[in-house]
């Protein structure tokens, strides 16, 4: 279908689809032999889902804003439980039937998603190419001689595909943005410990991330509020985000990107790299180049230094008795942990630590680090020719994220020149996720290369009008008609909330709007006078529900939220002003709109 999160929850809203007839004919045109599924969940394990959400349907009282992915499909990288399917971890002899669901699955069902099936995965989450599977290669979607990624190959591939908008992968040292930028998606790896890791296999544990692969920002953001949250039962979960989450980037950006960027040999990447920082030029954005001497050190200790003995202990057991039934590479890579003694491994700490307070003092300097996700994009051919070094050479610009404690947001940056996609990548410290989401959705809108970029827009083939009739569940809709406005100085607590633009329209003919005195920054004031009033201009948000109540409690006096009418009859909520306010306000009735207003004041020279 190729629908994104918001049209999905438009075909139930809107359309009235039946989710039962929806997800049973996904179902149904599913290939088993597609090599990006290690398995499909069968008719029985999807009525007993759609079952199990009808129920909670009815807990919720009818309320569907309370199951925020209400009857959205979704897969998940097999090497995450799920109560009563096997998890593989791409290995058959590894097989085992889970008892209980990993963690993100169980929130992700409360939320109301359906599971469609478990995908393909290089071997153990060991690799960034996607070949390492006895259960097929995983080929880019947009060139098969080329490789799709990994170790996230079949979540990557079955979003790029449009058969679900979003799936689970997991990412410790590359396997969720490498993916990304080769089937043209969102990748989201979130900080570690933001994210439960119960009920998945490690690889290195205290390294891994659950990551989500989405068509658009929106649909990544809307995942994280589900699976983000302290997990007591996993020990490396983290109980609390400091002070920093609440930092955003500023309307002029200032990223870093490195000095003198390696693409391996590859020429067409290196045009893609340049073309993709040219638009984030045109966007505003600041670009300084800095030495990566840091980075490559610290990525270098991931595969060349004692980390690889933490993938051995994940598997001793299995690997002690079933060497010959691994993957031949995969074995080979993690055979290497007794090459490092317990000397060695805190050796190797200890330079970790010295290169990461080197990252923390340049990221001190910038709004995030601006990276190439990966360097080149190989062929199957090249890659079977040197397993090993096509795999290192792919993790150059992703390997040092997790041992340098940051979080990372991969987005599509283009097209190459022989029609593959270019991706780039954003890096942070710790618990910068959403300011990243943030600064994506202003990229977003600039990016018509993007799968999912239309946001609310429906499938040609369907019925349903382009803008909703009611707001997506679990959503309040909002019109706003100054400083809120895109572009103005509070939109940043639309965003922030993870809001979404739906459209620009006009309020009933019987409104008045006024210049208020006396208000950082400066506001209008929205009264209605039915007897006299006008269409005015405003601008119509869909908000999270969760986050809400939080930007009311921002809104100051003289202002409220109150119900306001569309030109279309429709009441939603809305900015609305105190008339004891009005006493010394301009009124800029006959202007249409706060916009108009301003673009007077800059005219007149009257503006700053």
């Amino acid at each position: 279908m190729g629908w994104t999160i918001s049209q999905w929850r438009a075909a139930y809203l809107v359309d009235q689809a039946d989710p039962d007839k929806l997800l049973g004919e996904l179902l149904a045109g599913l290939q088993h032999d597609d090599p990006a599924w290690i398995m499909i969940v069968d008719s029985t394990t999807l009525k007993q889902q759609l079952d199990a959400l009808a129920e909670a349907l009815v807990q919720a009282n009818g309320e569907r804003s309370r199951l925020p992915l209400y009857g959205i499909p979704f897969a998940v990288k097999d090497n995450m439980d799920v109560a009563g399917l096997p998890t593989t971890a791409a290995c058959p002899a590894f097989a085992h039937v889970a008892g209980h669901d990993a963690a993100v699955v169980t929130r992700l069902r409360a939320a109301g998603a359906i599971l469609v099936g478990k995908t393909n995965l290089d071997q153990f989450a060991t690799g960034l190419v996607g070949v390492r599977s006895p259960y097929g290669v995983v080929t880019n979607p947009f060139n098969p001689a080329y490789i799709g990624g990994g170790s996230s190959s079949g979540s990557a591939s079955v979003v790029a595909r449009g058969i679900v908008p979003f799936t689970l992968g997991t990412d410790t040292a590359g396997s969720g943005r490498v993916p990304a930028a080769f089937n043209n998606l969102v990748g989201l790896k979130p900080t570690r410990g933001l994210v439960s890791s119960v009920g998945v296999v490690p690889a290195c544990r205290t390294l891994d991330c659950v990551s989500v692969f989405a068509l658009n920002v929106e649909d990544a953001g809307s995942v994280l509020d589900v699976i983000g949250g302290f997990d007591a039962a996993d020990p490396y979960s983290r109980p609390s985000v400091p002070d920093q989450a609440a930092v955003r980037i500023g309307q002029t950006p200032r990223f870093a990107i490195p000095q003198q960027p390696d693409f391996c040999g590859d020429a067409v990447q290196a045009a893609a790299y340049s073309a993709a920082l040219a638009q984030m030029r045109a966007l505003g954005v600041v670009l300084e180049p800095v030495d990566f001497t840091p980075m490559q050190a610290l990525a270098a200790l991931l595969y060349d230094g004692p980390w690889v003995a933490e993938r051995y202990a994940a598997i001793a057991e299995f690997i002690a008795d079933h060497a010959a039934d691994m993957h031949p590479v995969v074995r080979d890579i993690i055979e290497r942990a007794g090459r490092y003694s317990a000397v060695d491994t805190f050796k190797a700490e200890y330079r970790r630590a010295e290169l990461k307070r080197a990252l923390d003092s340049l990221l001190a300097d910038f709004d995030a680090l601006l990276v190439p996700s990966a360097p080149t994009l190989p062929t199957l051919a090249a890659v079977a020719a040197e397993p090993i070094a096509a795999n290192s050479q792919l993790g150059i610009y992703t390997n040092f994220v997790n041992l340098g404690d940051c979080a990372a947001l991969a987005l599509p940056a283009g097209w190459r020149s022989d029609g593959l996609p270019f991706g780039m990548t954003l890096i942070a410290p710790a618990w910068r996720d959403y300011a990243l989401l943030d600064f994506a959705l202003r990229w977003q809108r600039h990016a018509p290369w993007m799968l999912g970029a239309t946001g609310l827009d429906l499938p040609a083939d369907s019925a349903a009008p382009t803008v909703p009739a009611a707001p997506a569940p679990g959503y309040v809709r909002l019109a706003v008609v100054g400083a809120h406005l895109t572009g103005m100085p509070l939109n940043h607590q639309l965003t922030t909330r993870h809001a979404r633009f739906v459209e620009r329209t006009r309020t009933a003919d019987c409104y008045r709007l006024y210049a208020l005195p006396n208000t950082t920054p400066s506001k209008p004031g929205l009264v209605r006078d039915a007897q006299s009033g006008s269409a005015i201009e405003v601008e119509v948000w869909d908000v999270p529900l969760g986050g809400f109540g939080s930007f009311v409690a921002e809104v100051p006096a003289p202002l409220g939220i109150g119900s306001v009418e569309l030109g279309d009859g429709s009441v939603v909520k809305g900015f609305i002003c105190e008339p004891w306010a009005l006493k010394g306000a301009t009124e800029i009735t006959a202007l249409g709109g706060w916009r108009a207003f301003l673009a007077q004041l800059n005219h007149s020279g009257k503006s700053d």
